[in-house]
């Protein structure tokens, strides 16, 4: 999943941005709500995690701002102020969680995890399309209840395709969740991985669960449960 990071600590957006990137995320991280702003106009998110104690725009202003320009994606909060009236304008101001600094890195991805399953009409850690199971905290997929040896970047399209299964997927957006950097970004690189990606599924069971729609991207068929 592709994540906006706003912390003006630069330890910690850095630690943020090296252990979500681990986590198998692409994250932009950035200082202050101006550059967030441009970040979530100019590009597609699925979360966003924002401090309250920002230079200049507070975060609390951040989300009010998001909300209105009609940014849907949900919102947690990572801040050192710990008290419930912080929290209920947090909420209020239209985020989704909220978390207090010191925190422990689990108990953040965890609320992040739950947050995106939420917001893709998930309520159980998996993903299950006839016989193809994606475990999403363990970033794994089975078909038959055999593992599937997928490359990071092929998980990562098949989660994505699988979360918005009965949609188009442009090519744009699918290479927005395997590069943060828009240099990095070849349309035919995702045709690669996604024909590689229909091999496996077939070869391990001659399941064809993606289509590709001619101009306009590909389309997971199967319902997702």
């Amino acid at each position: 999943m592709k994540l906006l990071v706003v912390e003006d600590e630069a330890l910690l957006r850095h630690h943020l941005l090296t252990r979500l990137g681990e986590s198998g995320h692409v994250v932009q991280a950035v200082a202050n709500a101006e550059e967030a702003l441009y970040q979530a106009g100019e590009f597609s998110y699925d979360l966003a995690v924002i401090d309250l104690g920002l230079p200049g725009m507070s975060g609390l202003e951040l989300i009010g701002e998001l909300r209105r320009q009609g940014k849907t994606f949900p919102i947690l909060i990572l801040t050192a102020r710990g008290n419930w009236q912080d929290k209920v304008e947090g909420l209020a101001a239209g985020a989704d969680d909220y978390v207090v600094k010191p925190f422990q890195f689990e108990e953040l991805e965890a609320r992040l995890n739950a947050l995106l399953r939420r917001s893709s009409g998930f309520i159980q850690s998996t993903i299950e399309a006839g016989p193809l199971l994606l475990d999403i905290n363990r970033k794994q997929a089975s078909l038959d209840q055999q593992p599937l040896a997928l490359t990071a970047y092929e998980y990562r399209i098949l989660e994505y395709l699988m979360r918005h299964h009965q949609q188009v997927v442009a090519k744009e957006r699918l290479m927005e969740q395997l590069y943060a950097d828009d240099d990095e970004r070849d349309p035919n690189v995702i045709e690669v991985l996604v024909g590689r990606l229909r091999r496996k599924l077939e070869a391990a069971g001659g399941f064809k669960p993606i289509d590709t729609v001619r101009g306009l991207g590909y389309l997971f068929n199967e319902r997702c449960r």
